[in-house]
């Protein structure tokens, strides 16, 4: 600070005179404070409220590391029969919860007073058909099929369409 204190940028005399000045009693001495620390106080509440997003890091690309790069066709696959077995483990599973519940929900049904047969029936219907859509989609997806089996499924579409089922009355979710 003794470095300052001869300097013409020693803020001390000039914050003395404001000191003195401010502590003399006038009736405009607040509202000239407030006029003058306005300006920054909008520049400051506009600064804060801008938001910046950086820009995000280009991503890395990693390789699937934890297969060896060496693995041979046989051991490839073993390696995918043994993933298709747990995933139709895991696909059965799923088709007893999904049976347990419509059982329940046909034990609730009958409970309550329901034709839980008719209902059964319209369900059944409704996922054949879902079931025969998905074929179809993922015939014409693939290629596999041809036009004449295109036109007889059209034909079986637009001869009976399956009865709509709310989905309050059917059995499973």
């Amino acid at each position: 600070m003794p470095r300052l204190a001869n300097s013409r940028f020693n803020p001390a005399p000039g914050v003395k005179d404001f000191w003195s000045e401010f502590r003399k009693p006038n009736p405009y001495r607040v509202p000239i404070l407030l006029a003058s620390t306005a300006p920054f106080a909008l520049i400051f509440y506009w600064l804060a409220g801008e938001t910046v997003y950086k820009v995000p890091d280009p991503p890395t690309i990693t390789y699937i590391t934890t297969f060896d790069a060496a693995r041979s066709d046989a051991e490839i696959i073993a390696s995918n029969v043994e993933n298709q077995e747990v995933k139709d483990l895991r696909e059965a599973r799923e088709a007893e919860i999904a049976e347990r519940k419509r059982e329940l929900y046909k034990a609730l049904g009958a409970a309550a007073g329901m034709d839980v047969e008719e209902i059964e029936r319209r369900a059944d219907a409704r996922r054949a058909a879902e079931a025969a859509a998905e074929q179809a989609r993922r015939e014409e997806l693939f290629g596999r099929g041809t036009n004449e089996q295109a036109d007889d499924s059209e034909a079986e579409s637009t001869a009976a369409p399956p009865p709509a089922v709310p989905d309050s009355e059917s059995p499973a979710p």
